[in-house]
């Protein structure tokens, strides 16, 4: 039941799980690796090798190499508009970026100079490209309390047009949820949305600890609930949806390869799912693949496609309007019969 990939790459999208550092195109890349030689190689066919990962470990290691190359604002207003143009060509119209300032802002890139410039590239977007962007600001688990504590300061202590999250990346495996409840806590009372990672690199009890300890409202990643039918039941009831990167996860080597993925499992369980990038250029994907890859493991037809699309616009935090109109632009294009 193939469905064209003119009709993906037609179709109105939102994308709910993606790194704004991960998402920078790698023509950008390599852009900024001549600007600041170092450990990124500048050269495509170089650069392509050093974006294949035997692990999450190593992914963090190269992905801070990255990093390490935006280091002024103007920096940082470039990757981000690119990567909004780059969503606009595959027809998204609404994305929440994940943003971890504790990476990079320094005392070279203050607070205040870093949320002008991605502030600056959230108006063009939308100018320029139609794109409403929306962030959320993680935790990087593997930097510990502290950087739960700057990640709150600057995400309560400033003004931040487009903040709608709180999230937790990095590692899930040795950073037991729990240990960032007090930061969840205040950016909840603070009208912030619970989006952590868990259940990627560690067990069902990870997504358990982020449902009790952090209020989430949404998973990102959680495809270990396959291994937990009390879990699965618990996350249908309570309508809590995994945010899915089908090809992340075999690029980490959390699963082995795609025939191996849980979706199956998730979705016939019940459990909401959305599709998403996570890191799109990193593992050679962007989300007209995915949602691809999704409709062939899920047997799909164009109206499956569509409720894909719908499903994540529900669990987004997006306004009213906003999901409105969404809405009926995916209703309108997918009730068109093909030219």
């Amino acid at each position: 039941m193939a469905v064209s990939e003119d009709f993906i790459a037609g179709l109105p999208k939102a994308e709910l799980h993606v790194h704004h550092v991960g998402s920078v195109p790698q023509r950008v890349v390599a852009e900024l690796a001549a600007r600041h030689p170092g450990t990124v190689p500048s050269d495509p066919d170089e650069l392509a090798r050093f974006f294949v990962f035997d692990d999450l470990s190593h992914f963090i290691r190269n992905y801070l190499a990255v990093v390490d190359l935006i280091r002024t604002a103007e920096d940082v207003r470039l990757i981000t508009y690119e990567v909004a143009a780059d969503m606009a060509a595959q027809n998204i119209r609404y994305a929440e970026l994940t943003v971890t300032p504790y990476i990079s802002i320094s005392d070279d890139l203050p607070a205040q100079a870093f949320l002008e410039a991605i502030e600056d590239a959230r108006q063009a977007a939308s100018r320029d490209h139609g794109l409403e962007l929306r962030w959320i600001f993680d935790i990087p688990a593997d930097f510990g309390r502290p950087a739960a504590e700057f990640t709150a300061a600057v995400a309560l202590d400033h003004d931040v047009p487009g903040l709608v999250g709180f999230g937790l990346g990095g590692s899930d495996r040795g950073f037991p949820r729990s240990m960032f409840r007090d930061q969840f806590d205040r950016a909840r009372a603070a009208g912030l949305h619970s989006v952590p990672h868990a259940g990627e690199t560690a067990g069902p009890e990870s997504v358990w600890d982020a449902l009790r300890s952090l209020g989430a409202e949404r998973i990102e990643h959680g495809i270990a609930a396959a291994a937990d039918q009390a879990l699965l039941t618990h996350l249908v009831e309570q309508k809590i949806p995994l945010d899915i990167c089908l090809t992340s996860n075999v690029a980490l080597r959390i699963v082995p390869d795609l025939d191996h993925h849980p979706i199956r499992e998730l979705s016939a369980a019940g459990v909401t799912v959305t599709i998403n990038t996570d890191d799109p250029p990193m593992f050679g994907t962007d989300l007209n693949t995915e949602y691809a890859i999704a409709a062939a493991l899920l047997d799909l037809d164009e109206g499956g496609v569509r409720e894909l699309a719908l499903t994540a616009v529900a669990a987004s935090f997006a306004g009213a309007e906003t999901r409105a109109a969404l809405r009926a632009a995916i209703n309108s294009y997918a009730a068109t019969p093909a030219p």
